[in-house]
């Protein structure tokens, strides 16, 4: 149950705040997904689905350091992979899993997907997450196995493949690659891709020393309708945007 006194994702009258306010969060997330060594290269990218152009949609430009992004670096990318705001290139890849990413789930505003460690450790393995934590309780029932692997993802039907795998839910592990995360909010999806990473974490650790005792389907359940609502997944990520705008106020340039 949502306590009254709390904040609530905000709505807009103009569409033009409502861009901002999405690149805005977009830039923050990437700042974010630097601190917490997320960065590999040049892989890795959030998206935001455009609210005027929703075939259209913002990312980061390829080959940039996710700690040095700010609002006015973000590309806007079209249904056809053609960059109509900005002047760096795309990610193909960053094409290839987000624009059919994004078509497959018309209600998710933003999709998050990086090389991160723990992520990528835990994808080798091929298997689900299990519910060993209140946070692990987040992705109970509601994530999914891509379960292959063929190299870079530069064609459009393997993003096909992985929104097809996804379904409708918030998160799908690729074997052998990493985490992707989605959400109605870039705040949900770069919360989600933060805690799935830690929880990935958490079981190799876990697993590592013993043998982790699984919480039970019904209070799996029951602690997935408290931590894992869309709300949630907003509202976790508000203090760390705080944080980061605090200490890095150069990303809302």
């Amino acid at each position: 149950m949502i306590q009254p006194n709390l904040p609530q994702p905000p709505t807009f009258e103009r569409v033009e705040d409502e861009r901002l306010h999405r690149k805005q969060r977009l830039a923050a997330a990437f700042r974010l997904f630097a601190r917490y060594g997320f960065d590999e290269g040049v892989a890795g990218h959030i998206t935001a689905r455009d609210p005027e152009h929703p075939d259209h949609f913002w990312v980061n430009p390829f080959g940039m350091y996710f700690g040095h992004i700010r609002v006015s670096d973000l590309l806007l990318v079209n249904h056809k992979g053609e960059v109509v705001e900005g002047s760096r290139p795309v990610n193909a890849a960053a094409f290839a899993i987000h624009s059919q990413v994004h078509q497959a789930r018309p209600d998710v505003v933003a999709a998050a997907h990086a090389h991160s460690l723990y992520g990528k450790a835990w994808a080798s393995l091929g298997r689900l997450l299990d519910p060993l934590t209140q946070d692990a309780c987040s992705f109970y029932d509601d994530h999914a196995l891509f379960d292959d692997y063929t190299g870079v993802v530069l064609d459009l039907s393997e993003g096909q493949r992985i929104g097809r795998v996804l379904g409708d839910r918030k998160a799908v592990i690729l074997r052998n690659h990493g985490l992707l995360t989605v959400g109605h909010s870039v705040d949900e999806a770069a919360w989600w891709f933060i805690t799935m990473d830690r929880t990935c974490q958490a079981q190799l650790m876990a697993e590592a020393v013993g043998k982790p005792v699984a919480i039970p389907h019904e209070v799996a359940s029951l602690t997935y309708s408290q931590v894992g609502t869309h709300f949630m997944g907003w509202f976790c990520f508000q203090s760390l945007y705080d944080k980061i705008v605090w200490e890095e106020p150069d990303l809302l340039e």
